[in-house]
C-alpha cells in the first residue's frame, strides 16, 4: 500500500484517510497511509467530529497548498540553555534532511495550522539536561555573538513546496524576546500534558488527570 500510495503522489493524486468505528482501526498505520499520500488523517467518533472534518475544516482536508513542509527552530543560547519538543516523535528529520527535497515531509491544506510545543530550560534559571547545541548562528565563536543577539529568541526556518512543485521555497523570522500573551495555547499545553500522563512519561513532572 505503502509503495502505491508513493508513486501515485508522483502524479499528483494525494491520500486522505478518515477513520470509523472501533475494533480492529489502527491508528499508526493509517496516519502512515495519510503521511505518505500527502494528506491528512482524522479519526471521526460522533457527529460534532463528522462536523469538523466534514463541514469547518473540508478545505484543509481535501484542498493542499503547501506539501513537504518543514519546520527547523534555532534557539538563541543567550536565553535558551536546553530545549525539548514535546511530541512528533514520528515526523522528527535529522538536520541534513531539512535542505533535501528529495525528503517527505508533512503537508498543509487550505486554512491548516500546526502548533509545536517545546519545553525550554532558560539560561541561568536551571539545570542543563546534557544536550549539546552544534554551532550556529548564535554561538559566541560566530560574528555578531549571542550576547549582541540578545533580543533575538529563536531563528524558525520553514521550507515547502507547491502542490504541484519539485523545489522548495525556504523563508524565515526572527522571534524576539518581548513578553507574548500566551493564554491562547492554554488548551494546545493541556493536550500534550494529559498525553504525558497517558503514556506516563518520565517528563510528565507532577502532571495528574486531575
Amino acid at each position: 500500500l505503502v509503495r502505491l500510495i508513493e508513486a501515485e503522489r508522483e502524479h499528483g493524486v494525494f491520500l486522505t484517510v478518515l477513520g470509523f468505528g472501533t475494533g480492529n482501526l489502527k491508528d499508526s498505520k493509517m496516519e502512515q497511509l495519510a503521511d505518505k499520500g500527502n494528506g491528512h488523517y482524522a479519526y471521526v467518533n460522533d457527529i460534532m467530529e463528522a462536523r469538523r472534518v466534514f463541514v469547518q475544516e473540508l478545505g484543509a482536508t481535501l484542498l493542499t497548498v503547501a506539501k513537504d513542509v518543514k519546520l527547523q527552530i534555532e534557539f538563541n543560547p543567550a536565553m535558551v540553555q536546553a530545549y525539548r519538543l514535546i511530541g512528533y516523535e514520528n515526523r522528527l528529520l535529522r538536520n541534513e534532511d531539512f535542505a533535501n527535497d528529495q525528503k517527505d515531509a508533512g503537508d498543509m491544506g487550505a486554512g491548516h495550522s500546526v502548533t509545536a510545543l517545546y519545553e525550554l530550560i532558560l539560561t541561568g534559571r536551571g539545570e542543563d539536561n546534557g544536550s549539546d547545541v552544534d554551532p550556529l548562528k548564535y554561538q559566541e565563536s560566530r560574528r555578531p555573538s549571542a550576547a549582541a543577539r540578545r533580543d533575538e529568541a529563536m531563528t524558525v526556518k520553514v521550507r515547502y513546496k507547491a502542490p504541484d512543485g519539485i523545489v522548495s521555497c525556504p523563508t524565515s523570522a526572527i522571534v524576539r524576546s518581548q513578553s507574548v500573551e500566551l493564554s491562547s495555547l492554554n488548551f494546545a499545553a493541556a493536550v500534550a500534558e494529559f498525553g504525558m500522563v497517558l503514556r506516563d512519561s518520565p517528563f510528565k513532572g507532577s502532571s495528574s488527570f486531575a
